[in-house]
């Protein structure tokens, strides 16, 4: 399982890596006790840039919001928007808010008497250029390319007008200015023409005042301006489920239910369809997409995923239209293990390719998947994260807990991989040969954010100890391996792996947790 270019899975030789120990670093927008979460402020989508440096989230309301890292620069800056833990004092990323602005409003598609929500799907960063940061952002059915950069603000210079002669609210009149033009300005009256007023004070200079300046506009002060470059729409019939950049810098997906779309950054009034899985017949219809990313490296390739837990790896330089697929990636089903929620359970949720491009990660309800993309016989490491909810199948699907819809990603050096859970939990994995590393944490209003003991890795088969169930209900309804109750009104989808150090960013509702090790 060794990774190409140095970033990948650790060879066996080497042995499996010590387990990393997890702490709090920083907290943004936690809640007060009592105080109700708003639906427009809970988190959507969560995006590390690729230096690591900036950090995106987007919300329910439409609005992204930047971080910048702090820890870099000199210290002395303002933190007081941080709420921080007792750390070592080793070096770890501390991140400050930067700016936010709203990127989706609200609309109503009348030929489709449809609402669309202005709630942030995904973000994406493009290359930064010139000090300006780029990103793309997308609801259902819209994608915004926008440019975040500094702008001076102007500001009117002092002027050589005493105050106390000044008139109205703005100051004009001038010390040197004539008796007769003081008056004139007291009364508050001009004359209908400017030469009018001349004619009439013959104390005006021939050569006017000296000491009259105009006010010069001054640029001292710069803030940040987000400004909507381009707007990619009108491209999908259903809801926009991914948008990925292409490492070659110009290009990007859009995908939805049946489709995926090419677009170049420059270009926003049309886009190529290269994937189309619309039946003739939509009674036909037995899968859709529901994530797709480019190679990070390889401009022609990308893989999407599907709802029957499938994974196609495309080729851009094989067809123009490329409902053929180069590889397929799925894993099939033990003989007689079939029910009624194997095709809801199978379903991929999140696709995430390692840094090095070698390696694939995919999430469904209850597993996350590792696949070698030059191997499609199966996955090469298979992690358990809801194994032990296998008898509340039924409650889950009663409450729509199962349609949930956890992300996934990898730590940069592909040792590692996280996911999300119920009661606000987030797994961390170990994927090297011979690892076992197997650690759960909370991201809550514990005030100790202690780690939750987490036995070995569960093995791939149902364990008694893990399927264990005490209680019934949506509030409450079962226990994790460790007998800690389960709340299903509280979950963890979205998270990010910061691309060079082993730093997590995650969401619980409307805070956003920072972790690192």
């Amino acid at each position: 399982m060794n990774g190409g270019d140095g970033a990948g899975v650790a060879s066996a030789a080497d042995g499996p890596p010590a387990p990393l120990e997890w702490k709090f670093s920083q907290v943004f927008g936690e809640r007060t006790a009592g105080e109700e979460v708003q639906e427009v402020d809970i988190i959507s989508a969560i995006e590390f840039d690729k230096s690591g440096d900036h950090l995106a989230t987007g919300d329910r309301g439409g609005r992204v919001v930047l971080f910048e890292r702090t820890d870099k620069k000199e210290h002395g800056g303002n933190r007081r928007d941080l709420e921080r833990m007792d750390c070592p004092n080793r070096r770890h990323p501390e991140f400050r808010y930067q700016t936010e602005f709203q990127s989706h409003e609200p609309e109503f598609d009348y030929l489709k008497s449809l609402e669309i929500e202005e709630k942030i799907n995904k973000i994406r960063w493009c290359q930064a250029s010139n000090g300006a940061l780029f990103l793309l952002s997308t609801n259902d059915k819209t994608i915004k390319f926008w440019k975040v950069h500094e702008k001076k603000v102007k500001k009117i210079s002092v002027m050589n007008a005493a105050s106390s002669k000044s008139v109205g609210n703005g100051s004009v009149a001038s010390s040197s200015v004539s008796s007769s033009s003081k008056q004139c300005l007291a009364n508050g009256s001009y004359p209908d023409q400017p030469s009018d007023y001349l004619s009439k004070n013959s104390s005006f200079p021939p050569g006017g005042i000296a000491s009259l300046r105009l006010p010069v506009v001054t640029s001292s002060e710069s803030s940040l301006i987000a400004r909507c470059r381009r707007i990619y729409a009108h491209a999908h019939d259903y809801h926009i489920n991914s948008i990925s950049n292409n490492s070659d810098g110009e290009t990007f997906i859009s995908a939805d239910d049946l489709r995926i779309n090419l677009w170049n950054l420059a270009i926003s009034n049309q886009s190529f369809n290269i994937v189309d899985v619309k039946p003739a017949n939509m009674e036909d219809l037995t899968e859709v997409i529901t994530s797709a990313e480019f190679h990070p490296h390889h401009c022609n390739m990308l893989a999407y995923s599907s709802s029957k837990g499938s994974i196609r790896l495309i080729d851009l330089r094989q067809s123009a239209l490329c409902d053929s697929h180069s590889k397929i990636f799925e894993q099939q089903e033990a003989p007689g293990s079939r029910s009624f929620f194997t095709e809801i359970i199978a379903s991929i949720s999140d696709i995430k390719f390692a840094r090095d491009g070698r390696y694939l990660l995919s999430r469904d309800y209850m597993t996350l998947k590792l696949w070698d993309i030059n191997m499609d016989s199966g996955p090469v490491s298979t992690f358990q994260v809801h194994e032990y909810l296998r008898p509340k199948l039924c409650d889950l699907y009663e409450n729509d807990s199962i349609f949930d819809k956890f992300e996934c990603c990898l730590s940069g050096d592909g040792l590692r991989v996280a996911t999300g859970s119920y009661s606000n939990l987030f797994r961390v994995f170990g994927c090297a040969p011979g690892s076992t590393e197997t650690t759960t944490l909370e991201a809550s209003k514990n005030p100790m954010r202690r780690q939750v003991a987490t036995p070995s890795r569960p093995t791939r088969s149902l364990s008694s100890s893990i399927s264990r169930v005490v209680r019934r209900g949506a509030e409450s309804p079962g226990v994790d391996a460790n007998g800690n109750s389960f709340d299903f009104t509280t979950k963890l989808l979205h998270l990010a792996w910061h691309p060079s150090e082993n730093s997590i960013a995650c969401a619980a509702a409307n805070s956003l947790y920072m972790y690192y090790a």
